[in-house]
């Protein structure tokens, strides 16, 4: 008996170098930001690494920041912690740091404890190795823009909290006069409720107020509902809420000055103010020439985009800023408003789509935009019924939205004026396609499409 053993002949490997993070950034600080406490980690220009206790006056925090620039400092990474990330951001900035402020939900802590050392720690291993994505801030001025828009966004909340009070305190007067005057807030609305908060009780006397050919409400219907019970109480809550009404309003008119001012700021060369703007001024729009201001500064129309007006644009733009080269490319901007389809996929199938919420303002902007083009007989507005119908409202109003913004990133990036010529839908091809369909489905049952024009 003989047994033949196979001889194994092994195949020499090729040794491989393993690959190792690289320290990208070797004098680098990360802050776990707090309330009243701030946790630093640092390396200095030798290499060793520090840990440092940092209390939250601002006293405190500019020693920091000279503690910081003192060891050889350059980088700094932050968490986005409410709002007190802020403070240390724009001393940092003054000092010429370049500042990563960072998104919580993008990186994990380690398995361990959570305690701030641990966090300073982890989040300085990943700033020096490069592993942490920056949020995106507006320079100084965009900032300043954005907090007076946001306080007269405020105000006008209050404003439309105060009218909607003064409507249920019409209802509990049995006054139903805002049930046929569509709008309480026009013109002949205000001086009715002004009439009424100064004690004239007459619906003959206050019929002789509103005296307008636009209202649509008969004088019978007008002078019925202005029968009610005029209580001292009611009266004297009227007055005292259209005070407030009166406050919110002036106060909406300072912020505008201010926005105004801003924008002044940010008109290239030595130009002048925008000319006034001219004729009534609807409720909640600004009372300056936005168009203008934001034609001059951008350089391009972008209110020539459907769905897009100015105080949308200024909305957006006191988020993203003017400088588009921050996003390589349209896509990497429309990504960064969670605009763009995310899928997940596991065993090379699309298992489904990831639903990432944000409260970007700008995103906000460019989904109102979108969710107006139901009515629209552009484009855009083609697009927008025709994915509606196929997809449902959700998945119309967020694809139309990226489109929007591709078109907004691509007009400041290259300042292109708006062609809506580009948009167009190809009929042509379109009906062509079509009359393919019908001759596959006419050939299966042995019919022959023929044209009518044959």
């Amino acid at each position: 008996m003989f047994t033949i053993k196979h001889k194994i002949m092994a195949k020499p490997v090729k040794e491989k170098q393993v690959k190792q993070l690289a320290l990208i950034r070797p004098h680098c600080a990360a802050i776990d930001v707090g309330s009243m406490l701030m946790m630093v980690a640092y390396s200095d220009a030798e290499g060793n690494q520090h840990l440092l206790e940092s209390g939250a006056y601002t006293t405190e925090l500019e020693q920091l920041t000279v503690t910081l620039k003192q060891a050889g400092v350059k980088e700094v990474a932050m968490e986005a912690t409410g709002v007190y990330w802020m403070v240390i951001y724009e001393l940092l900035e003054q000092h010429d740091f370049k500042v990563t402020l960072v998104n919580a939900r993008h990186f994990k802590n380690t398995e361990a404890q959570k305690t701030d050392v641990k966090d300073c720690e982890w989040l300085h291993q990943l700033h020096a190795h490069g592993l942490l994505r920056s949020s995106h801030i507006a320079g100084e001025a965009f900032r300043e823009l954005r907090s007076y828009i946001h306080e007269r966004n405020l105000l006008q909340q209050n404003k439309s909290d105060t009218l909607n009070r003064i409507h249920k305190l019409l209802t509990q007067m049995n006054i139903k006069v805002q049930h046929l005057i569509s709008d309480i807030e026009g013109v002949a609305g205000m001086k009715l409720l002004r009439a009424i908060a100064d004690g004239i009780k007459d619906p003959e006397a206050l019929m002789l107020l509103i005296k307008d050919s636009k209202l649509k409400a008969d004088e019978a219907s007008l002078h019925q509902s202005l029968n009610g019970l005029y209580k001292e109480q009611y009266i004297t809550i009227l007055n005292q809420t259209l005070k407030a009404y009166d406050f919110f309003m002036a106060q909406m008119k300072a912020y505008e000055t201010l926005i105004e001012q801003v924008l002044q700021k940010m008109l290239p060369g030595q130009q002048e103010a925008a000319t006034p703007k001219k004729g009534l001024v609807r409720k909640n729009q600004y009372s300056i020439n936005l168009k203008e201001y934001l034609q001059r500064i951008v350089g391009v129309d972008l209110t020539r985009v459907d769905g897009l007006n100015e105080i949308s644009i200024l909305e957006i733009i006191a988020v993203t800023g003017l400088d588009m080269n921050k996003w390589p490319t349209a896509e990497h901007f429309a990504s960064w408003l969670k605009l763009s389809p995310s899928p997940k996929i596991s065993g090379g199938k699309v298992i489904g789509y990831e639903r990432k919420p944000t409260r970007n303002k700008a995103t906000q902007m460019f989904r109102l935009a979108a969710q107006a083009m139901w009515q629209n007989k552009g484009a855009l507005g083609y697009l927008y019924r025709k994915l509606a119908a196929i997809k449902g409202a959700k998945k119309a109003i967020k694809a139309v939205a990226r489109k929007i913004a591709l078109i907004f990133y691509n007009m400041i990036k290259h300042q292109t004026e708006f062609n809506s010529d580009r948009l167009q839908i190809d009929t042509r091809r379109q009906t062509a396609k079509k009359i393919s369909i019908l001759q596959k489905e006419a050939a299966k049952y042995g019919y022959v499409l023929q044209s009518l024009n044959a």
